[in-house]
């Protein structure tokens, strides 16, 4: 597969230019016929077959293994959630939070990586560090201060806001040093470059399918690092997350999968590892460079003093600095193009996928460039 059929397997972009991704992608027809195809299946012949729960665990266990693979873990250490907030929430939720205890941030995480933090300093009298940063960009020194005395430290692969990417390996180094654990959110990461979740060397790493790797929504992961988490305590226990849920007392499962909820439909992963497939059948050098053209066509087109994201290829979320962002999404919008505006900074993101093409590219362009947009 090239990434032209890529694109021409997607039916939404028969109707529209998309360069909205890194908020969520419009999915392939494969991916949209591996999931409803499942849906039909449990719904539909699996009660008069092995039955729903049977199909559901099965189907779930080879999304589960195939999903794993392609990010570089155990399936093991891999359970299926909802989204990158379900399985931070849950996480953060899971952790036996002491007054006093300290948790570090960026001032550059997504709310999905703010909000659970703020609970438990309301509920449980942890502290919240948040640590600024420039552009996107990490100071190692502020950085190594921050997690000294922290207990776990929270970042993302790749910015959502400037598409800058962070030294994931020399932050976690940095972290245990100090005996602090790391989350990765790595929502903005998988789907556009390849991904090693293990070599990172986190205990915990966050993401979802429904973004750059185009899968449904509802196809979350919560990776838990083999030897990991062994003091962790899910809030939710069902009988998915327990070793036998019919014992008096319940033991919780010793992987990933203690995260994992009971009744929950198997077609998001289904269609999610629908896509990693073909991810892979086109090859994720193949789709990072075409990224990567693309988003130097876009860059070299604005104005120096308006690009917020670097000027080297890292991602392909490219930011720009505009005078009315939300009137400027709105105005693209009326002619097909779909951007979107940041809250901070203040100015309009494009994201740019391998399924985009030079004329789309251009078209974005003068779109912006007649608008005012650029100066």
């Amino acid at each position: 597969m090239t990434p032209r059929e890529l694109r021409e397997s997607i039916p939404a972009l028969a109707e529209t230019t998309f360069f909205n991704t890194g908020a969520s992608g419009p999915s392939p027809q494969p991916v949209i016929n591996a999931a409803t195809d499942c849906l039909r299946h449990h719904k539909a012949e699996a009660p008069a077959a092995e039955g729903m729960y049977t199909a559901a665990r099965e189907a779930r266990s080879e999304s589960r293994e195939t999903i794993a693979a392609h990010l570089g873990v155990a399936p093991d250490e891999l359970a299926l959630t909802e989204s990158t907030s379900d399985a931070i929430s849950a996480l953060a939720a899971a952790i036996d939070w002491q007054p006093g205890d300290t948790i570090v941030r960026t001032d550059l995480e997504h709310p999905a990586g703010v909000l659970p933090w703020q609970r438990a300093a309301r509920q449980h009298g942890a502290s919240v560090r948040v640590l600024e940063t420039t552009d996107g960009r990490v100071d190692i020194d502020s950085y190594t201060e921050a997690v000294a005395d922290a207990r776990l430290v929270c970042f993302s692969s790749l910015s959502w806001n400037y598409g800058t990417q962070l030294p994931v390996s020399q932050l976690v180094d940095i972290a245990h040093d100090a005996d602090c654990e790391v989350l990765v959110d790595a929502v903005q990461s998988a789907g556009q470059t390849s991904v090693d979740l293990d070599a990172w060397g986190a205990e915990y790493v966050a993401g979802s399918g429904h973004k750059w790797l185009l899968g449904p929504w509802g196809s979350g992961y919560l990776y838990v690092r083999e030897g990991c988490g062994a003091d962790l305590h899910p809030a939710q226990v069902c009988y998915n997350s327990v070793e036998d849920p019919d014992a008096d007392e319940y033991t919780l499962k010793s992987t990933a999968q203690q995260f994992e909820r009971g009744t929950a439909s198997p077609a998001p992963h289904v269609g999610m590892a629908a896509a990693v497939d073909l991810f892979e059948a086109v090859g994720m050098d193949v789709l990072e460079d075409r990224i990567e053209e693309l988003t130097d066509r876009l860059k070299a087109a604005v104005p120096d003093g308006q690009l917020l994201s670097p000027t080297g290829f890292e991602s392909g979320l490219v930011t720009i600095d505009v005078a009315e962002p939300e009137s400027v999404v709105e105005t693209l919008a009326a002619q097909e193009i779909r951007i979107r505006s940041l809250p901070e900074p203040d100015a309009v993101r494009a994201s740019v996928h391998a399924f985009n093409t030079e004329a789309e590219v251009d078209a974005l362009v003068a779109a912006l460039d007649d608008c005012g947009a650029l100066d």
